[in-house]
């Protein structure tokens, strides 16, 4: 099993977690390059839990028009606005969404993008089955996790050297409406459910957390191992 840094940093910023991302990456890098002349030297892999402040982020291949209202708009309700560098179009963060990111040497795990995405998909699969939502699943050729026609999970990533970044947010108890002021990832005749909307009730992080760490370990060839930050 790859041992895997496992630190849940709370509700934070997206600029102060999207740098750390940034500096973590460039860390494994810098690791995975001096490796290749030094044998004892093993690059770091990394997956960390976050709750954002409220923010739109618009991935590189997103289209500036489906964040629907302007940016006075955006400062009067409290919600930031950053265009990233991840895959795939514009979502939302914010308060009650788990926002997982794992920065991985995938020459360590397997070097496919695509099942990486698959298998990130699976893990949240497992994990919403566990709170008895036995019925999501994916949606052919779209990224992501689905209820039905509604997308509960949303997923994009950025590599360099095989070195992931960015991931995934699963809506738990998250605000809704705040999908009402974009085009979600871009799709226009898809809605955005969580898993509070569809069980009817609140639930606690932690425990979403847990299953999510365990199923995490399940798919992947993985051991996650408390790192403080």
């Amino acid at each position: 099993m790859v041992p895997v840094k496992f630190a849940d940093l709370g509700r934070r910023p997206y600029q102060e977690i999207w740098d750390f991302q940034e500096a973590c990456l460039q860390k494994v890098v810098s690791q995975k390059i001096a490796s290749r002349t030094d044998p004892d030297i093993h690059p770091d892999l990394f997956l960390f839990f976050v709750e954002h402040d409220p923010v739109f982020t618009l991935g590189k291949s997103g289209k500036e028009d489906h964040l629907l209202v302007d940016q006075t708009e955006l400062r009067s309700r409290g919600v930031d606005f950053h265009k990233i560098n991840r895959g795939g179009d514009i979502t939302f963060h914010g308060p009650g969404q788990i926002v997982g990111y794992p920065i991985w040497d995938l020459d360590q795990i397997y070097t496919d993008i695509h099942r990486y995405l698959r298998e990130i998909e699976e893990v949240v699969i497992l994990t919403l089955k566990d709170f008895g939502i036995s019925n999501a699943g994916r949606n052919e050729g779209l990224t992501g996790v689905w209820v039905g026609e509604e997308k509960i999970c949303a997923i994009g990533v950025r590599t360099s050297r095989w070195v992931t970044m960015h991931g995934f947010a699963l809506n738990v108890n998250t605000d809704l409406n705040y999908f009402n002021l974009i085009v979600p990832c871009g799709i226009q005749d898809k809605a955005v459910t969580s898993m509070e909307k569809i069980l009817g009730y609140n639930l606690h992080p932690d425990d979403v957390k847990a299953s999510l760490k365990q199923n995490f370990e399940k798919v992947f060839p993985i051991k996650l191992q408390a790192y403080e930050v």
